[in-house]
């Protein structure tokens, strides 16, 4: 497997699971920290201006979504 093919892979399971639970990935829940760790390795490299850009562009339409679950209430 590629590194394109990981980061893609990588990239379906986050958004996957932002529409399927409705909320960002959890700092607290063990199982969903590799999503976490990804999202912010990933949003470190575009601030460092080290991701290809066509990645770019798929990551900040996934940033965009994440904008509209953040701090979600978990009761609502």
């Amino acid at each position: 497997m590629t590194q394109d093919e990981k980061w893609m892979a990588r990239y379906e399971e986050v958004v996957r699971f932002i529409e399927a639970n409705h909320r960002n990935p959890s700092k607290h829940r063990i199982e969903e920290h590799n999503m976490l760790n990804w999202l912010k390795a990933s949003r470190k490299l575009i601030n460092a201006g080290k991701m290809k850009p066509e990645r770019v562009k798929m990551f900040e339409k996934l940033l965009a979504l994440t904008e509209q679950y953040r701090r979600k209430n978990q009761y609502e």
